[in-house]
């Protein structure tokens, strides 16, 4: 089961425009026909907060939270904070029972402005400046993932007291529709560099390793991926019992569970990711004679991208030969993005025939989509909307909003050429 099928069941009268594969559960049309979001019109929000802004479902964000929890009942779970992650956001889901995983200054920095207790913190040491490790070492963070020998070094000469660590490990495996990690490219040590790894951390007093981190991609549909990473770290961590005599406890599998960014999209089953990894477990613990570690998810994209909606203005429409339009919106991106097929207006329920459209940027140059379906009476001054953005989909000037229960709560005002300020 998926988390459409625990959080998105069929609207009468709206599949075909408000799709439920890549909606919030809680987007409907009002008898105007504008988009509402929780219970406020997308228009409303474009109004009084200006565009480009991106609009994020508090109750679809704490619903998914649920799901996780109630489907990986045994494991911690931690939200990806690389995602999405402003004050506001942090309290939604810390207050869900997720940890936070951090992986910039920012994210950490942001936790901490949200009161996000320490321990629950896991920071990721890849490109993390020594100013923040050492922020992190001094509030003592729960965990700190180390990817390199560089990286340990840099931590050993940080703590003065024990700092709890994971040993990132790139288990040599691919990834759906991606070539394989295995590679001197990948993050991570290799499965050969893991003994070099441990000896080097177990012989700094400072740190204790208490076990094994992997990230094994982005938009990850196959579940036995999972498996096969536990069957091997399990063996690697049974080899460090053998030749050190210190036992393992943990064993964080990182995230990169697929979403659907259009109907059909392949997506992540996560009741079948559970039994995998449960009956991976069972098999790799009795195969090594080894006791069952903790298990941590580090879910992102699955938690948010489907509770962020992104709205823009339409600043220019031309029309061109053979029917097609080519569309200007307030957007400051420099990349496309697919998850721009889903666009619609959200100002009124398109009646008539819709044209196949190129939708730019403000700057006109970069296109960010083609073929996206638009009313052929499309004109400037309307607003669009963009399902399914809630993760790693932000321009430079673009603010984030969050509904809850037809109240609008700014989590972060974002200004050109000025510093982000959190508003919340």
């Amino acid at each position: 089961m998926t988390l459409v099928d625990f959080l998105s069941p069929p609207r009468p009268g709206a599949a075909t425009l408000l799709d439920s594969a890549v909606w919030p559960a809680g987007a409907t049309y009002d008898a105007g026909g504008r988009i509402v979001l929780a219970g406020v019109a997308l228009t409303e929000i474009a109004d009084n907060y200006g565009t480009a802004l991106r609009v994020v479902d508090e109750r679809e964000v704490r619903q998914r939270c649920r799901v996780y929890r109630k489907t990986f009942a045994e494991a911690e779970i931690g939200y990806a904070a690389t995602a999405l992650l402003v004050r506001g956001i942090a309290n939604w889901v810390t207050a869900e029972g997720l940890s936070v995983v951090a992986g910039t200054a920012a994210d950490l920095t942001a936790a901490f402005a949200a009161g996000v207790d320490p321990k629950r913190i896991i920071l990721h040491a890849n490109r993390t400046p020594r100013a923040t490790l050492e922020t992190a070492v001094a509030r003592r963070v729960g965990r700190i993932v180390v990817g390199s020998l560089d990286e340990i070094g840099v931590l050993a000469s940080i703590a003065t007291r024990p700092q709890r660590v994971l040993l990132r490990v790139a288990p040599g495996i691919g990834r759906d529709g991606y070539p394989t990690w295995d590679d001197a490219d990948a993050p991570g040590f290799a499965l050969g560099d893991i003994a070099t790894a441990v000896a080097r951390v177990l012989g700094t007093p400072t740190l204790e390793l208490i076990g094994f981190h992997c990230h094994l991609g982005s938009q990850i549909y196959n579940p036995d991926h999972y498996g096969e990473a536990i069957r091997r770290l399990v063996a690697e961590m049974a080899q460090v019992r053998r030749d050190h005599e210190r036992l393992l406890t943990d064993l964080d599998l990182g995230g990169g569970h697929a979403i659907a960014y259009r109907n059909g999209d392949a997506e992540m089953n996560l009741t079948e990711l559970a039994a995998i990894i449960e009956d991976a477990l069972d098999a790799a613990c009795a195969r090594q004679h080894f006791p069952r570690p903790n298990i941590a998810l580090e879910p992102g994209r699955g938690i948010v991208a489907r509770a962020g909606v992104t709205l823009y203005r339409v600043l220019s429409v031309k029309h061109n030969d053979g029917g097609r339009i080519s569309v200007v919106i307030d957007s400051e991106e420099r990349g496309g993005n697919s998850a721009y097929a889903g666009t619609v207006v959200a100002n009124r329920r398109p009646s008539g025939p819709l044209s196949s459209a190129t939708v730019a940027g403000r700057a006109g140059d970069v296109i960010l989509a083609a073929d996206v379906r638009l009313p052929a009476d499309l004109r400037p001054g309307e607003i669009l909307a963009v399902p399914c953005t809630g993760a790693y989909h932000r321009g430079p000037a673009m603010s984030v909003i969050g509904v809850r229960g037809g109240r609008c709560t700014e989590l972060l005002r974002r200004e050109p050429h000025l510093l982000d300020r959190d508003a919340s």
